[in-house]
C-alpha cells in the first residue's frame, strides 16, 4: 500500500495521467460505441455488462462479438481474439527490460493496463529503460498513471454504451474518434525514415491481407514490418534510415 501511495504521488504518475487525458476522449468515444455495438448486435444486457467490465481489449471485443452471436466454436472465438491481440506480444517483448525488476503480480498489473496508446506514450516518454532504482520507479509511475486513466476511459464508457445503447445510434460513428487518436499517436512516433517505411509496409500488408480470416491481416502487417526493419538494420543505409546520420 505504501508503495502504491508513493507511485501515485510521483510526478511521473501525474505526467502520465495528464498526457493520456489529452487523448482519452477518443478512447472514451470508441468504448462508448463498443458498448452500443454489443447490445445492438443482439448480445444480452448481462453478457454485455460482463464483457465491458472484464475484457480490456476493444478490437478483440468487436472481433469476437459477431462470432459469439453466430454460434462459432469457442476455439474460433479464442483464436480470433488471440490473433487480434498478437501485437501485445511485440509490446511486451519491447517493455521487458523496463519491468523485469518488478515482482510477477506487479508485472501482471502493468501488462493488464497497457493498451495501444499507453504503450505509444510510454515509449515516447521513456525511449530507454532506466538502470537505477529511482529511474525505474519513475517509469513505472508514469506507466500506471497513463494506464489507469486509459482503463477508466475505456471501461466506464463501454459500460455507459451498454446502458445508453437504445438512445445512441451506431450510425453516429463515434468509434472513429478512437481510430483517429491511434493514427495521430502513431504519426507522432514516426520520427525516422525507418519508422515511416515500416509503418507504410505494415499498412500495405494489412490492407493486402484484409481478406484473411480471424483478423490474421494484423499479424501479417506486424510480421512484414518487423521483417523489413530487421533487414534494413543490417543494410548499408541503416544509419541514415534510423536518423543517425551526421551524429
Amino acid at each position: 500500500m505504501q508503495g502504491l501511495r508513493a507511485l501515485v504521488r510521483h510526478p511521473e504518475f501525474r505526467l502520465g495521467f495528464r498526457e493520456m487525458a489529452q487523448v482519452a476522449p477518443g478512447i472514451a468515444a470508441w468504448g462508448l460505441m463498443t458498448g452500443v455495438a454489443m447490445v445492438k448486435s443482439g448480445m444480452g444486457t448481462f453478457e454485455a455488462f460482463l464483457m465491458a467490465l472484464t475484457v480490456f481489449a476493444g478490437s478483440a471485443q468487436l472481433a469476437a462479438i459477431p462470432l459469439m452471436l453466430g454460434g462459432a466454436p469457442i476455439w474460433v472465438i479464442l483464436a480470433t481474439a488471440f490473433c487480434v491481440n498478437l501485437r501485445f506480444v511485440v509490446f511486451s517483448a519491447h517493455m521487458r527490460n523496463y519491468l523485469m525488476h518488478l515482482p510477477l503480480s506487479k508485472r501482471l498489473l502493468c501488462g493488464y493496463l497497457t493498451g495501444d496508446l499507453t504503450y505509444v506514450l510510454f515509449i515516447k516518454r521513456h525511449p530507454e529503460p532506466q538502470t537505477d532504482a529511482a529511474g525505474r520507479f519513475g517509469q513505472v509511475a508514469y506507466l500506471l498513471g497513463n494506464g489507469s486513466i486509459n482503463w477508466f476511459s475505456w471501461t466506464f464508457h463501454c459500460v455507459l454504451g451498454v446502458v445508453l445503447a437504445n438512445f445512441i445510434p451506431a450510425s453516429w460513428g463515434l468509434g472513429f474518434a478512437g481510430i483517429l487518436a491511434l493514427v495521430g499517436m502513431t504519426c507522432s512516433l514516426a520520427s525516422t525514415p525507418m519508422r515511416w517505411i515500416s509503418g507504410g509496409v505494415a499498412a500495405m500488408a494489412g490492407v493486402a491481407a484484409f481478406a484473411l480470416p480471424l483478423k490474421l491481416n494484423i499479424l501479417v502487417a506486424i510480421a512484414a514490418a518487423v521483417a523489413l526493419a530487421l533487414m534494413l538494420e543490417r543494410s548499408p543505409w541503416a544509419g541514415a534510415l534510423a536518423g543517425k546520420a551526421g551524429r
